[in-house]
């Protein structure tokens, strides 16, 4: 039986203006702002809808950023098409967006949820700060490649891991900012396309082990339910449904490479036959194309 599944946007899919037209159109919607903005203390609406992109772009104002945008274009469809959010039996989110997944399968409140996430980015922005770092994509390159890249980079003593596995000849190493650069000459003498990312750090690396307290702590200050669907663990491409294992593996992911592209097929082996992707962005689109053409994945957010 076909199954409906919903993917939630990470980290980059931020933009000045997201969630302005949602909040405009949709009462609802204003109203998660509204309330964004008590918890945390600060104008989150002002930031999402005017900007400036470089103070969006900081670590950690995306990331609450993000995680509200996304359930503010979960409004859109649960006006415009209630019976697919009804019918919704799966979920996953990239990275930060394993937050979101989890909240909309109930697993966490909204309010907690949006207190944690402001943690985390407040965390791995402080762990970035400590070292000089950052990400590098590395296109057109098969894992293999990718592994060897890597391998080389390490042996001239700099240090660099692969941090996304988001789908075929798109994986993302993360580092030292001079092993970024290495890496990245490498995957241009290999054939492949070198993009550097714009990110604060080496994120899902070991250099975040510094954010490991922190997320820990704010982490067991909640309470986790178990999810009323499953949502598909970065950490391992699986569901979890038991609070203390949803909770450790949340930690492990600050340090440990998202495995998105394995997300994905667990998912499409499940019998999910359409997706949406819920919040800003067409990224995870994107990916889907190359994980599996045939699979139609659609885009819910402002536009």
């Amino acid at each position: 039986m076909s199954k409906t599944a919903f993917l939630f946007p990470g980290q980059g899919a931020q933009h000045a203006g997201m969630g302005k037209q949602l909040a405009a159109d949709f009462p609802a919607a204003k109203e998660l702002y509204e309330k964004a903005n008590d918890v945390l203390g600060f104008d989150l609406a002002q930031l999402c809808h005017e900007g400036p992109q470089e103070e969006l772009d900081k670590t950690n104002i995306s990331q609450p950023a993000l995680y509200v945008s996304s359930f503010a274009a979960l409004e859109k469809l649960k006006v415009e098409s209630p019976e697919t959010v009804g019918i919704c039996s799966l979920a996953a989110g990239l990275s930060l967006g394993e937050y979101t997944a989890l909240t909309f399968a109930g697993a966490i409140s909204f309010e907690d949820g949006l207190r944690v996430v402001r943690k985390r980015g407040e965390a791995m922005q402080a762990a970035s700060d400590q070292v000089e770092s950052g990400m590098v994509s590395a296109l057109l390159l098969d894992e293999d490649a990718v592994n060897d890249v890597a391998a080389k980079t390490n042996e001239t003593g700099n240090r660099i891991w692969i941090a996304n596995y988001l789908c075929p000849g798109n994986t993302v190493l993360s580092g030292d900012k001079a092993a970024c650069e290495t890496a990245a000459r490498l995957i241009e003498e290999a054939g492949g396309r070198a993009i550097p990312l714009s990110v604060a750090g080496a994120f899902h690396t070991p250099i975040m082990e510094s954010a490991v307290a922190e997320l820990s702590e704010v982490l067991a200050s909640i309470d986790i339910a178990s999810p009323r669907i499953p949502v598909v663990s970065n950490v391992d491409a699986v569901p979890h449904s038991d609070p203390d294992e949803i909770r450790s593996l949340l930690v492990e992911q600050v340090q440990n490479p998202v495995l998105w592209e394995k997300s994905v097929r667990f998912l499409l082996g499940e019998g999910v036959e359409q997706f949406y992707e819920v919040g800003p962005g067409k990224v995870l689109k994107g990916l889907m194309r190359r994980i599996d053409r045939k699979t139609k994945c659609n885009v819910i957010n402002d536009s």
